[in-house]
């Protein structure tokens, strides 16, 4: 039934705005949004179809649409279709705006109304409700700064759903804090994929998934002396850590194989495009082993001791270059980071760093490396990965990457809803 034949139940366009949102191929959110349009008529024919997903091509009249769930239909959009753009999270139709479908692009995000072909790969279109691929981006990059200035990340400690808090630690070379997150009913509780790195791939999940020792990572209101958090979105995950030399190598297959100091195995994991490769400078990688082992490491006393997320960009001067692994911003900005700066400092200095290549990784490396818990094939994929850590493992053989490294790789990169590190 086109738009035009009566209104659109509020329900509907509603979930619409938050489908169309995402960027996540999910089976379970395409077939929420199909189960809630499905109320608007009562009368539907048994062939009515309603895919949700992203374009992929277009040729005359013709839209190859990947679902949510992964799979290729053709949508037949015909005259008579009426089609409509909507922007991101929008919940009414004060806005929309008719178009045609020559402004339509690939990346567009849209859900399809109309009824399925006899053969069961193709829909005839009577209408189709569009997100432009640029506002999906603008979105995606506003939720992003949002969590970079409201959020942090820290490791479970423990769960008082009696008191609705969650205690995380803060992971540190120095020191363990902790904060006491605060959630309600309102605030959205989300949960990893046991084989994604993947931000917009983690979903709706009840509290008792959240088990001490996980990752997690919460965007809110922190309290003045950072003890406590107000949450209004909470993250986690359970992810691997792994420490020790590099063992073998496969470039084809795009897997490393690395002797873990504290299982005393070889644990083969899995690089992807999504996963962050980064070498520490020396400086940085000897401060933090001083750490560790007690011993104070010199830094200049006019630089600030801070733990707070963020302090690193305001601590080291504008005309350093970017993640620089060399001269003053390697041994300067970046080891002060190292020595006397919380897990924020050190995070965002390790992601301002240029990124490495599985080609520059070589047999006997000592790398620290955060990974999924791994997919139906058991071998965990890499979130992060730190090489130039040897001075680190020998002040410490048994120290968990998580003390240092955050794993959430949450950029661009990994689907762009969430900041990177």
């Amino acid at each position: 039934m086109p738009f035009g034949d009566g209104p659109v139940p509020k329900q509907i366009l509603l979930v619409v705005a938050i489908v169309l949102s995402l960027s996540a191929r999910s089976a379970v959110v395409s077939h929420a949004a199909e189960k809630l349009a499905g109320q608007q008529s009562s009368a539907q024919a048994p062939a009515a179809a309603r895919p949700v997903g992203t374009i992929k091509s277009i040729s005359g009249n013709t839209i190859v649409l990947t679902t949510d769930a992964g799979a290729d239909v053709i949508i037949q959009v015909q005259d008579p279709a009426k089609l409509v753009r909507i922007a991101p999270g929008q919940k009414d139709l004060k806005d929309v705006t008719p178009i045609q479908l020559a402004d339509l692009q690939p990346g567009d995000r849209i859900l399809v109304r109309g009824k399925l072909a006899d053969d069961g790969k193709s829909v005839a279109a009577a209408s189709v409700i569009a997100i432009k691929k640029a506002d999906i981006a603008e979105k995606q990059s506003r939720e992003r700064k949002e969590w970079q200035r409201h959020g942090f990340g820290g490791l479970v400690s423990n769960v008082d759903a009696a008191g609705n808090t969650i205690n995380a630690s803060l992971p540190s070379p120095d020191e363990r804090k902790t904060v006491a997150i605060h959630f309600s009913k309102d605030t959205i509780l989300r949960r990893y994929a046991s084989d994604s790195v993947k931000f917009d791939d983690a979903k709706p999940a009840p509290l008792d998934q959240i088990k001490p020792g996980d990752q997690l990572r919460a965007r809110g209101t922190r309290s003045a002396d950072g003890a406590e958090f107000t949450a209004d979105e909470i993250v986690s995950g359970t992810f691997r850590n792994i420490a020790g030399p590099i063992s073998a190598l496969d470039a084809s297959a795009g897997t490393i194989a690395v002797q873990d100091l504290v299982l005393k195995k070889s644990i083969t994991v899995k690089i992807t495009a999504d996963s962050q490769l980064r070498n520490l400078p020396p400086p940085m990688a000897q401060r933090i082993a001083a750490r560790l082992k007690g011993t104070p490491a010199e830094a200049p006393s006019t630089t600030p001791t801070t733990g707070s997320a963020g302090s690193a960009a305001n601590s080291e001067p504008s005309t350093k270059p970017n993640g620089s692994a060399s001269g003053g911003s390697g041994s300067g900005g970046m080891g002060r980071m190292g020595a006397g700066g919380g897990s924020g400092d050190l995070q965002q200095a390790i992601s301002r760093m240029p990124p490495i290549t599985l080609a520059d990784l070589q047999k006997g490396d000592a790398v620290m490396i955060v990974a999924t818990e791994g997919g139906a094939n058991g071998v965990p994929t890499v979130i992060t990965l730190l090489g130039g850590v040897e001075p680190i493992l020998e002040a410490s053989p048994k120290s968990s990457p998580s003390t240092i490294l955050s794993p959430w790789s949450l950029g661009t990169g990994a689907g762009g809803e969430a900041p990177t590190p």
